[in-house]
C-alpha cells in the first residue's frame, strides 16, 4: 500500500527570501530567534561562572610568571583587592565574556539566519568566507595580545627597581588584559575590509599596493596611539603583524582580480587624466530602406462656437 507523502511547504528562509513572509511573521521571528540567543547566553553565563576562577587565573599568568610578582614570604602570586565585593563582580563580568564566546555559535547563527534571506546569493557566499577568516584572525590577535602583555610587564617592572615592592590591583589588571586582547583581535580584522574593498571593486589590487607607504604609516601610528603600555615591544609587535596582515590581503587580492579578469578592459592602461583612444577606421554608410509615401489627413472638422457668457457674471465667476 502506498503512502502519500505529504508535501511539505517553503521554509522560513525562503518565505523571508522571496518576500512572502509579511510584516508580523518577521516580527514573530524576529522575537524567536532573539528568544533563543538570549537562552543561548544565560546557558553561556551559567557555564562562564563555572570557569571563572579557571579563566582569572589563565588571564593572570603573564604577570604571575614574573619573578617581581611572587612574594617572598609564600611564594604565592598575590594580587590587591580595593573593596570587598571587587573579586565577586569581576567573575561576574568574565562570567559574561566566557557565555557569549561559549554561546556564540548559537547567537551568531541566529543573527545570521535572520539577515540572510534579505542578501543575494553571491553575497551569501562572501559572508560564509569572510566569517571563516574572522575567527582565526581574532584567536591570533588574542595570542599576540598575551605575548605582548608578558613583555610589558617584564619591561614595565624592571624599570621601578629592586627597592619598590609593586603588587597589582585585581580588576584594574584583568581590564588591562581582557582590554588589550579585544584591542588585538579587532586591529586583526582590518584584513577583511581591505578584501571586502577589492571584492566589491572599489579598490584593484594595484591600487591596493600603491597605498603600501601610507598603510605602514597608519600601522605604526595606531599601534603607537591604542597599544596601552609605553613599551617598543607591543608596538612593534602589532604594527609588523598588521603590515604582514595587509600585504597578505593584497596577494589574495591579486588573485581575485586575475580570476576575474581585471586589468584587461578596454580603458584599463588609461590613467584618469589622459584622453582614451577612439577607433577612427571610417565604416561605409549604406543607403537606408525605402520609405513608402504617408496617406493623406482628412481635413480637421470646424470648430463650434463657444456659448455666451451671461452678463449677470464676470470672467472669474
Amino acid at each position: 500500500m502506498a503512502l502519500a507523502l505529504r508535501k511539505r511547504g517553503p521554509s522560513k528562509f525562503q518565505q523571508a527570501a522571496d518576500g512572502s513572509m509579511t510584516l508580523m511573521e518577521h516580527v514573530r521571528d524576529l522575537r524567536n530567534r532573539l528568544f533563543r540567543a538570549s537562552l543561548a547566553i544565560v546557558v553561556g553565563f551559567g557555564v562562564g561562572i563555572w570557569l571563572a576562577d579557571k579563566v582569572r587565573v589563565l588571564l593572570s599568568k603573564p604577570y604571575c610568571d614574573l619573578p617581581q610578582a611572587i612574594d617572598p614570604g609564600t611564594g604565592v602570586c598575590k594580587f590587591v583587592q580595593l573593596g570587598v565585593a571587587d573579586v565577586f563582580l569581576l567573575n561576574l563580568k568574565i562570567g559574561l565574556w566566557v557565555g557569549l564566546i561559549i554561546a556564540a555559535p548559537v547567537w551568531l547563527y541566529q543573527l545570521w539566519a535572520f539577515i540572510a534571506p534579505g542578501l543575494h546569493k553571491h553575497e551569501r557566499r562572501y559572508a560564509y568566507v569572510f566569517t571563516s577568516l574572522a575567527a582565526p584572525l581574532f584567536a591570533a590577535g588574542a595570542v599576540l595580545a598575551f605575548f605582548v602583555t608578558t613583555k610589558g610587564l617584564e619591561f614595565l617592572l624592571n624599570i621601578s627597581g629592586p627597592d619598590i615592592a609593586t603588587t597589582l590591583e585585581v580588576t584594574r589588571y584583568i581590564s588591562f588584559v581582557t582590554n588589550l586582547i579585544l584591542l588585538f583581535g579587532v586591529a586583526f580584522e582590518f584584513p577583511l575590509i581591505v578584501l571586502m574593498l577589492n571584492f566589491v571593486g572599489i579598490a584593484s589590487a594595484k591600487r591596493l599596493l600603491s597605498w603600501w607607504r601610507v598603510a605602514v604609516f597608519v600601522f605604526f601610528a595606531f599601534s603607537a596611539v591604542v597599544t596601552p603600555t609605553p613599551d617598543p615591544f607591543g608596538m612593534t609587535a602589532l604594527a609588523i603583524c598588521l603590515c604582514a596582515l595587509y600585504f597578505a590581503a593584497v596577494g589574495v587580492a591579486f588573485i581575485n582580480d586575475k580570476r576575474r579578469g581585471r586589468g584587461k578592459e578596454i580603458y584599463a592602461g588609461v590613467g584618469d587624466d589622459e584622453v582614451s583612444p577612439l577607433d577612427t577606421t571610417p565604416e561605409p554608410v549604406e543607403a537606408g530602406a525605402r520609405v513608402e509615401a504617408s496617406d493623406p489627413i482628412d481635413a480637421p472638422e470646424p470648430i463650434t462656437a463657444p456659448t455666451p457668457i451671461e452678463r449677470r457674471y464676470d470672467d472669474m465667476t
